[in-house]
C-alpha cells in the first residue's frame, strides 16, 4: 500500500512512523524545512528552544507507550512552575490559596468568592459561549481577572463570541471549588490535566520525538520530503487518487493522510460542492508570532512559562527555556525567552517588521520588571501562519457538514490541529496518527473527528514517570 502524508507535524509524522512499522510505503510531504510542526525544536545562539512551551502529558496508555518507545530513557521529569501575571502581580497556577489572597487582597478575594456564590445560586444563561460557561464555574469576577483578557488576546474575538466547546475541551470539569480542593490537598488525587505539576520532557527538546520518528521512516526506505508543499488532494467520483504538488506534479497513492489546514484542503479538492466550499470559507485560523530574546543573564525567574493576563500588554505568554532541562542550554550562561503574540493575517501586528517585534517584546518584558533592557543582546522572530483553529460560537454547525462530506471520500484521512480543525494537544495528535494508521492498514473504523471531543472519558489511567509508565 502506498500512502502519502501531507505535513510532518505531530499527527502527520506519527502516522508515517506507525505505517512504516506496518510495512507500508510512505511518502511525507512537508511544506516547511523541518519536522514537528508547532512541536518542533530549533537552535538559536547555540541553545535549543521549542516553538513556544510544549508540555507533553497524557493518561492514554497507547500514546504514552509510543512516546516512550521513541524517546527511550532520553527524558527527565520537569517540575512545572507556571504563574499568571496580572495587575503587576504574579499568581501561582495551579491555585495556591495564600498566594492568591495575598495578591488579590482580602477585599477583592471576598468579591470573587461572593461573585462565585451568586453564580451558584443564580446561574448565568448558558448561551453556548465561552464567557457564560466559565462564569458558571468561577463567577464573573474571576472570569474577568483570569480568563477574559488572555482568551481574547489568543482568539482575537470577545469571549461572548467564543464557543463554550473550547472551555469544555480545555477546562473540562475544573471549577473554583475543584481548584480550591486541589490547593488544599496540594495536588493529591488530582485528575485535571490543567493542574498537573510534573511532566516528561525530552533531553533534546520536544522536537526530538518527531525528528526520531522521521529518521526511522527514512531509514526504513521511505521518504520525508521537506520544503515540498502540496497544492491539493486529487479526488474523482468520491475517491482519492493522489496528490498534486505546487509545481503541478501529480503523484498517485492508495491513501492520502492530510494535516494541511482544513479550510485549504477542502477548498482545493478537485471535486467539492459549492456549498461545502462556502462553509469552509467561514472557518478561520489565528496566527502566532514568537519573539525570542537573548538575555545576558541566568536565573531570570523560576517559571517554565508565564501567562500574561494584563490588558495593557499585547504579549500573551512568556517561556523561559532555561527552566526545562539543562541539556538544551548547551552550558550557555545566557537565557532565551520566547514571547508570544497572536494575530490575524490581515492585522497590523502580523505585518510588523522583525525589528519592530523585537523592540515591542523588549519593551513589554521590561515593563514586567523581569528583564533589564540593558541585558537584552539579540532577538529572533518566528512566524507561524494558521496555527490556532478559532472556535467561533456555533462553529460546529459549520464544521459538521464539512466533516460529513470529507468522510464520504474514500481513502482520505484528515487529522491534526490544522488538518481536522481541532485545538489538539500533542497527545491528541499522536492518538489521531495512531488511529489513522490502524484505519488504513487494519481497516478499523475509528472516527478520527471524535478524538479530542470525548471530554468525559478522555482521562485514562496511565502516566509517564521517571521510571517509565505507571498505572494510576
Amino acid at each position: 500500500m502506498r500512502v502519502a502524508v501531507i505535513g510532518a507535524g505531530v499527527a502527520g509524522i506519527t502516522t508515517a512512523y506507525s505505517l512504516t512499522k506496518r510495512n507500508c510505503q510512505v511518502d511525507v510531504f512537508e511544506a516547511g524545512g523541518r519536522v514537528g510542526g508547532m512541536a518542533a525544536t530549533i537552535t538559536l545562539w547555540n541553545q535549543k528552544v521549542d516553538i513556544g512551551p510544549h508540555r507533553f502529558f497524557s493518561n492514554d496508555k497507547q500514546v504514552n507507550d509510543l512516546w516512550l518507545e521513541v524517546v527511550g530513557d532520553d527524558y527527565e521529569m520537569v517540575n512545572r512552575l507556571t504563574r499568571i501575571y496580572y495587575n503587576n502581580n504574579f499568581f501561582k497556577y495551579p491555585l495556591r490559596i495564600g498566594d492568591t489572597l495575598r495578591n488579590l487582597g482580602v477585599l477583592e478575594a471576598g468579591r470573587c468568592l461572593f461573585s462565585y456564590l451568586i453564580e451558584r445560586f443564580n446561574a448565568s444563561n448558558q448561551d453556548g459561549s465561552f464567557e457564560a460557561w466559565v462564569q458558571s464555574k468561577f463567577g464573573r469576577r474571576l472570569f474577568s481577572i483570569f480568563f477574559k483578557t488572555y482568551s481574547e488576546k489568543l482568539w482575537g474575538i470577545p469571549c461572548s463570541e467564543l464557543d463554550s466547546d473550547f472551555a469544555v475541551q480545555r477546562i473540562k470539569k475544573l471549577s473554583l471549588f475543584e481548584a480550591i480542593k486541589n490547593a488544599v490537598l496540594r495536588g493529591r488525587g488530582n485528575k485535571h490535566k490543567t493542574l498537573v505539576d510534573q511532566f516528561a520532557y525530552p533531553l533534546g527538546g520536544t522536537g526530538m520525538v518527531y525528528e526520531r520518528m522521521a529518521r526511522f521512516v527514512k531509514q526504513s526506505g521511505n521518504h520525508v520530503y521537506l520544503n515540498t508543499p502540496v497544492y491539493r488532494v486529487v479526488n474523482y467520483n468520491s475517491r482519492v487518487m493522489g496528490i498534486e504538488l505546487e509545481d503541478g506534479t501529480f503523484k498517485e497513492y492508495d491513501h492520502v493522510v492530510s494535516t494541511m489546514p482544513y479550510t485549504l484542503m477542502v477548498q482545493t479538492l478537485t471535486e467539492v460542492p459549492g456549498e461545502i466550499t462556502a462553509l469552509a470559507q467561514k472557518l478561520t485560523f489565528r496566527n502566532t508570532v514568537i519573539v525570542y530574546l537573548l538575555i545576558n543573564r541566568t536565573n531570570l525567574f523560576p517559571d517554565n512559562w508565564l501567562y500574561i493576563h494584563s490588558s495593557e500588554l499585547l504579549m500573551g505568554r512568556v517561556t523561559n527555556f532555561s527552566n526545562w532541562v539543562p541539556h538544551i542550554n548547551n552550558n550557555e550562561q545566557k537565557t532565551i525567552l520566547a514571547i508570544e503574540y497572536w494575530c490575524n493575517h490581515n492585522s497590523e501586528l502580523w505585518n510588523y517588521k522583525d525589528q519592530d517585534f523585537i523592540k515591542l517584546a523588549s519593551t513589554e518584558m521590561a515593563k514586567t520588571g523581569l528583564v533589564e533592557p540593558a541585558l537584552i543582546e539579540d532577538g529572533y522572530v518566528y512566524r507561524i501562519n494558521k496555527c490556532y483553529p478559532v472556535y467561533n460560537k456555533g462553529y460546529k454547525k459549520i464544521v459538521s457538514p464539512i466533516n460529513n462530506y470529507v468522510s464520504s471520500i474514500e481513502n482520505l484521512s484528515v487529522i491534526g490541529r490544522y488538518g481536522s480543525f481541532k485545538y489538539n494537544n500533542q497527545d491528541h495528535s499522536i492518538l489521531m496518527g495512531l488511529k489513522a494508521a490502524e484505519n488504513i492498514v487494519v481497516k478499523t473504523k475509528h472516527n478520527l473527528f471524535e478524538i479530542n471531543t470525548d471530554y468525559e472519558n478522555y482521562q485514562e489511567s496511565y502516566v509517564i514517570t521517571e521510571t517509565g509508565l505507571q498505572k494510576q
